[in-house]
């Protein structure tokens, strides 16, 4: 093996590819900044113990963990930022009220999610805490397709909700084995594997249960729901929340049997969908029991995507667009230069020695004289 390969799903970001993604992460930034979002950063690795806590066992198997030769601790290189900005809320901020909260970072898998992903996303989201009422679930759900928006992206909503799926699974008396068992079968719709799973359950919530993965599709889905289900109060709340924010969206999609993230989302999961693409662009849902596990209980709500993932589905316009200019000390020019940088300008200084076409590939304009002034034209004119 080469001494320069990388791990597998591991990759290096080239100038191109790189410039988008900065770009994009900027984009988003000023966003969440628009929103009233403060900006938070993370630390890359800190103790398992903090990385894990309400997370469920997933968290845990998706983490790289080493020892700290300082402590002797076990440490973790965290796979996913959300709990540490739940961390940060409770315990540094500490604050009564409303809290808005947003980040972009690196995170690091043991496994790629997808057989095109990487082990190294790099992870934006934005998260609000200290507000237990549907009005935050609407407002971050609008943040996370104002974003995609923002980047041309003109995404779909779809809606579930954990609490429909607790609250059968809690009524029909399944044991947590049953319940993490039940939870992978319904991710993969597998009927014949869940009415195996369901043997022997009490009715009503035998069929309910069965009936769930079947439950997809627009906003009828939800009349749907409360004729096939039973009356629990935890269902109807859920079915309600979902009609609310359904209406607050205009058009969104219902499936009461996606529960991505279900170990610790407590209520509402929502995902995006770009036009004709069949993974999810963005996720996000209600986590407030990950706040409870800190130690101080706080509703939250948020999502986070993979801007690696999302700069793959923009078309690359940017195009070259910077200006060469000649390596010269005369004043003029110097100041030119200058004042072009200044205005937001890409000038690359051609470093005498070398050909033309080594000079720089990001540039289609030159700054060339043309009797007493400097005059930017299209390169080689």
């Amino acid at each position: 093996m080469s001494s320069w390969a990388l791990p597998e799903y591991i990759a290096d970001v080239l100038p191109a590819e790189a410039a988008r993604i900065e770009a994009l992460r900027r984009s988003f930034l000023d966003t969440f900044r628009a929103y009233g979002y403060e900006l938070v950063i993370p630390p890359l690795l800190e103790y398992v113990d903090s990385l894990f806590t309400g997370t469920g066992h997933d968290m845990e198997l998706s983490t790289f963990k080493l020892v700290d030769q300082v402590s002797g601790r076990t440490m973790g290189l965290r796979a996913d930022i959300t709990p540490q900005v739940a961390r940060i809320d409770a315990h540094l901020l500490n604050r009564d009220g409303v809290t808005r909260l947003c980040y972009c970072g690196p995170v690091l898998h043991t496994l790629p999610a997808g057989l095109s992903a990487s082990r190294e996303p790099l992870q934006a989201g934005a998260e609000i805490y200290g507000h237990a009422g549907i009005e935050a679930d609407i407002e971050i759900q609008q943040l996370m397709l104002a974003v995609l928006a923002g980047a041309g992206i003109q995404a779909r909503l779809d809606l579930g909700h954990v609490g429909v799926f607790r609250a059968l699974a809690r009524a029909a008396g399944l044991s947590e084995t049953d319940k993490e068992r039940l939870f992978a079968l319904m991710q993969s719709k597998d009927t014949p594997a869940i009415v195996a799973a369901l043997d022997g359950v009490a009715e009503p919530y035998r069929t309910a249960l069965i009936g769930l993965p079947r439950l997809y599709g627009g906003m009828e889905v939800l009349a749907t729901a409360a004729q096939q289900l039973p009356p629990l109060p935890e269902v109807r709340a859920a079915l309600d929340e979902l009609g609310t924010l359904g209406r607050a969206a205009g058009s969104v999609g219902i499936d009461l049997a996606d529960l991505r993230g279900y170990q610790y989302h407590s209520g509402v999961v929502f995902a995006a969908y770009g036009q004709g693409l069949p993974n999810a662009i963005a996720r996000g849902g209600r986590y407030d029991e990950v706040g409870r596990a800190f130690g101080r209980a706080r509703p939250a709500t948020g999502f986070s995507l993979d801007l690696r993932e999302v700069v793959r589905l923009i078309a690359d316009d940017a195009g070259c667009s910077g200006i060469l200019a000649p390596w010269s000390e005369v004043p003029e020019l110097e100041r030119e230069v200058a004042r072009l940088r200044a205005s937001g300008e890409v000038v690359v200084r051609a470093l005498p020695g070398h050909a033309p076409a080594t000079w720089q590939p990001c540039c289609n304009r030159e700054l060339r004289r043309v009797g007493d002034a400097w005059i930017v034209q299209p390169l080689g004119a």
